[in-house]
């Protein structure tokens, strides 16, 4: 029996199909080949068309069917994986009203940070475990205030994976987790935030109906199921956001279980049963793909915008003639400290746990006698575990004090010196998975389908492929400067 997991990533779309039985890969794709464009029409806007996401779907399971090894007919269930926090406006007859406002656009912070302070502090915190700042219940207002026509014409409001079940299957759900990651959620009162909704005048009925992570949300139609060569009536069993669905690919389950990633965004991802928050509302709290009324299971995540997005630009910059691989190598030329050269990696968009503030990417200490791209490769990796570490500090703040740290070997984790360096920082173990966002999205469908009869049953064949531990040779120097070059920047933003 086969799964198809669909990963709906700001890069790219991937897809793979799953082997339930063996818990294997049998075949995987993504398109485009290129990084997918962010449209930004102004400073701080990040958008991206949600037609662009379905074209790329249908294309990447073109793909995936060629490559062959398996029959498309034996396709039993979909799950669906997707970049978190984006807005999708849809009218009466499901056509896109607009660009996806997407998870790093910046423009609706102010917004979002008034509705925290007309609301409350304690009213936002103790219901919603977050300050509705920049997600996507503020996009949304933001909508309102800015296009008014446009918005007297929304039938349905979206996520990402909302919008790519409702192209496959026609019919429009959500989760709580969704809506806990747009800031709808009251976890109070396990539905649809009144304070939320009132203060900003939305109508209920824009509102999918709720189902749970686990379940299914539409069958695969004719029309759409011919086109992408699969059965009729495939059910669609899972969607979640990318960073939940992370840590179930990671068999991240349990409280105090935690998973990282570093691909275009960097992720720590603590799993918890209480209802806790930051009081500054710098790490989030939203319901994991397993969370129920009866069971609470919070992910508490910490988020760096800008980590593979700022290898990208440095690659773009100074090594376009090289592979990452090449990089890496160079890197491992430099010395630890790269001879103080330091990067900050803040320049995609406002960052939550620098309190929503726009510090920009730097580089500083540059000496143009001593410095070559190889430090800037390895500063670069430093800056971004730097920022790790900044953040897993804010999380330990609030409690969540992992013992070990479980991350797929891919993306800045396929570098050794980043992983090293990131262990070094944080002082956590790194366990290192062959985990995939949409072989994840895959075992989701089939815990959503019951082809497996338990999240432990879908992961029976799971291991490690590798453990870095921290060693003795201690980063703090590099980091502590590194924070106090940080903190500078910060003060500098001061009114």
């Amino acid at each position: 029996m086969l799964l198809l997991g669909i990963d709906i990533g700001t890069s790219s779309v991937k897809v793979s199909v799953v082997d339930a039985a063996a818990q294997r890969v049998v075949a995987s794709a993504s398109y485009p080949e290129t990084e997918s464009p962010i449209i930004s029409l102004q400073t701080g806007w990040a958008e991206q068309s949600p037609d662009m996401w379905w074209h790329q779907t249908g294309q990447a399971i073109a793909l995936c069917h060629k490559k062959g090894g398996y029959n498309p007919e034996d396709i039993s269930a979909i799950g669906i994986a997707y970049q978190m926090h984006g807005l999708v406006l849809v009218d009466k007859n499901q056509k896109v009203l607009r660009n996806s406002i997407i998870w790093c656009d910046s423009r609706a912070v102010e917004i979002g940070d008034k509705a925290f302070e007309d609301i409350g502090q304690e009213a936002c915190l103790s219901h919603m475990l977050n300050s509705p700042g920049n997600f996507t219940a503020s996009k949304l207002a933001w909508v309102k205030v800015n296009e008014p026509e446009l918005y007297d014409k929304i039938d349905k409001i979206m996520l990402p994976g909302d919008y790519i079940a409702m192209k496959l299957t026609g019919e429009i759900t959500t989760s709580a987790s969704a809506l806990s990651e747009g800031i709808f959620f009251d976890f109070q009162f396990n539905g649809l935030s009144k304070d939320v909704v009132d203060y900003f005048g939305f109508d209920n009925e824009l509102f999918p109906v709720v189902k749970p992570v686990f379940s299914s949300h539409g069958r695969l139609t004719a029309d759409v199921a011919a086109a992408l060569r699969l059965n009729t009536g495939i059910p669609v069993t899972y969607k979640a956001g990318d960073q939940p669905n992370n840590a179930l690919s990671l068999n991240v389950l349990k409280p105090g279980e935690v998973a990282a990633t570093a691909g275009t965004s960097g992720v720590i991802y603590g799993v918890s049963d209480e209802l806790t928050y930051d009081p500054q509302s710098r790490v989030n709290t939203f319901a994991h793909v397993n969370y129920t009324n009866e069971r609470k299971r919070l992910g508490v995540l910490l988020c760096i915008n800008g980590t593979g997005s700022l290898y990208r630009w440095i690659k773009n910059s100074f090594g376009s003639s090289l592979t990452y691989q090449q990089m890496n190598a160079e890197a491992e030329k430099a010395p630890t400290g790269a001879d103080d050269l330091r990067i900050l990696p803040f320049g995609n968009g406002a960052e939550r746990m620098l309190n929503n503030k726009l510090v920009g990417a730097h580089l500083l200490n540059i000496d143009l006698n001593l410095h070559s791209p190889a430090h800037i490769f390895r500063a670069a990796q430093e800056g971004i575990a730097c920022a790790f570490r900044y953040g897993l500090d804010i999380m330990r703040e609030n409690g969540m004090n992992p013992t070990l740290i479980k991350a797929g070997k891919n993306n800045m984790f396929l570098s050794e010196l980043f992983t090293r360096t990131f262990v070094s920082a944080t002082g956590v173990p790194v366990e290192l998975h062959n985990n995939d966002g949409s072989a994840g999205a895959a075992i989701g469908a089939g815990i959503g389908a019951e082809i497996f009869s338990s999240a432990a049953d879908a992961f029976s064949n799971a291991s490690a492929i590798d453990r870095v531990e921290p060693k003795s040779d201690s980063f703090e120097e590099v980091y502590q400067d590194w924070k106090g070059l940080l903190q500078k920047q910060i003060n500098s933003l001061q009114p």
